[in-house]
């Protein structure tokens, strides 16, 4: 079946992420503007405009009512998912490179990078206290001064934030205290994404030393690494399969000089637990930035540098394959 093509971007995208019923899918680029679509048909229902710079994530919550969003511009803004109204601008000193919304929806986390003499924080809002977000003032405040964090997910229950960091650490951070639950470095080099298995139980992370890499949540052991030539951009774990989809290339100043038949500009999907891969899907003329699984597990979408969302619908075969031992 042919992927619908998501053209609502000028510049690469740097996310994209499902609602929880997948109906919805959510992309932010470089570009300032954050879109949502309609995941069934490819339609784009609007825009949330507000952003001066770069959108680095997005979340949505739980039941779809809110959306957030981070950015170059210094800032972490809060949305209403239907009407695209801002509702709540909460300013950093330096870029905003990733958010959440933790389970329940009230809980936000984002983390900020280090640059221009700031640290990295990461910084936790509580929604149901609109002081906090009035005097921009977080009730927990974590400063990262090593190594900045570079992606980051909520754990289950919301009770701590996984951070995956620049020098290739992970980090179990706690939402309550603030301290570090688990520390372990399975990495050499940075940790490009960090996505959850849709029960909360499993993470898999990518990264720029050519593995992908899937962890257990809550005790951060190392379960399976997946392999490939290539950095490793995002990584994601399919609802319904035992598979994952890996999307990467080179860097993108790299990309001129070669051509796109050994650019290795394909999604890779692998079996999650033999480590094996099994399929390629071609179509980005650029690094794949991020990948995501729809929440059925019946259709995948990929942001590239290319400044498109490609939506694949998987074909009935698929569902039937099984790897032979």
């Amino acid at each position: 079946m042919k992927p619908i093509l998501l053209q609502g971007h000028e510049r690469s995208i740097t996310q994209i992420k499902y609602n929880r019923e997948g109906d919805l899918l959510f992309s932010v680029a470089k570009d300032t503007v954050a879109n949502v679509w309609y995941s069934v048909n490819g339609e784009r229902l609007g825009t949330y405009n507000g952003h001066t710079g770069a959108v680095w994530c997005v979340d949505c919550d739980w039941d779809t009512k809110n959306v957030l969003t981070g950015s170059a511009d210094n800032s972490c803004r809060l949305w209403d998912c239907e009407t695209g109204k801002q509702l709540a601008l909460l300013n950093t000193n330096s870029a905003v490179r990733t958010c959440g919304f933790d389970f329940s929806g009230n809980i936000i986390m984002f983390s900020t990078d280090k640059q221009m003499g700031y640290q990295c924080f990461l910084n936790f809002f509580d929604l149901r206290d609109p002081q906090q977000i009035e005097d921009n003032n977080p009730y927990l405040s974590i400063p990262c001064s090593e190594h900045k964090i570079t992606s980051a997910v909520w754990g289950p229950l919301g009770e701590f934030v996984i951070a995956g960091h620049e020098n290739g650490e992970i980090n179990q951070f706690s939402a309550k205290s603030g301290d570090v639950l688990k520390m372990v470095k399975e990495h050499s080099r940075q940790i490009n994404d960090i996505q959850s298995s849709v029960d909360l139980t499993m993470v898999i992370t990518a990264s720029k030393d050519n593995t992908s890499k899937l962890f257990d949540s809550n005790s951060l052991d190392h379960i399976k690494t997946f392999r490939t030539e290539r950095p490793v951009n995002s990584a994601a774990i399919s609802p319904k399969m035992d598979h994952v989809v890996m999307g990467g290339g080179q860097e993108a100043m790299e990309v001129t000089t070669t051509s796109t038949r050994i650019g290795k500009f394909e999604a890779r999907f692998f079996h999650a637990a033999y480590e094996e891969e099994f399929g390629r899907v071609k179509g980005h003329f650029g690094p794949i930035n991020c990948v995501a699984f729809h929440p059925d597990g019946k259709s995948y979408s990929s942001g590239g540098e290319d400044g498109y969302v490609r939506i694949h619908y998987f074909d009935p075969q698929y569902f039937d394959f099984e790897l032979e031992a």
